[in-house]
């Protein structure tokens, strides 16, 4: 593994240049902390500005799950790009699978999203996650994630 430097403070500037995502896709806007290979947290604001609360629901918005999953894996995959810097711009990571994905809470507007991710174990290419989405120090989602570079 080649030696990386870690930005004190990984902003959405800095995740633009490891992230292929783009507006409105981009699900995370800061890494509060990060252990290369290990674990990495990662934030997002939730506001009202968002795309998808137009439809998900009138009169009462809730962020859908499947975005939280996905927040989850981008902030993962932050991660898995520092720990693997040659991928930087030339590979793509993709989810291999979802495991054990529970929603506890609805997430709303106003809320702050805290992803935080633990590498179980990587066999070859395959990187397995353990991730958890907090507000206010309770859980709102979890799952076992899987990715691939390809």
């Amino acid at each position: 593994m080649s030696q990386v430097v870690i930005p004190e403070n990984i902003d959405i500037i800095e995740i633009l240049k490891v992230l292929p995502h783009r507006y409105p896709f981009v699900m995370v806007d800061r890494i509060l902390s990060m252990e290369i290979g290990k674990q990495i947290v990662g934030l997002k604001n939730v506001t009202i500005n968002e795309q998808f609360f137009q439809g998900h629901f009138p009169g009462r918005p809730v962020m859908p799950g499947v975005l939280i999953l996905e927040g989850l894996a981008q902030v993962g995959g932050i991660m898995a790009y520092y720990a693997n810097p040659e991928a930087i711009g030339k590979k793509l990571l993709f989810f291999a699978g979802i495991d054990k994905a529970r929603f506890r809470k609805p997430v709303v507007p106003g809320d702050q999203l805290i992803f935080t991710l633990e590498l179980l174990r990587q066999k070859r290419s395959i990187m397995v996650m353990s991730a958890k989405a907090t507000v206010d120090d309770q859980v709102v989602a979890e799952a076992e994630l899987m990715a691939s570079f390809s």
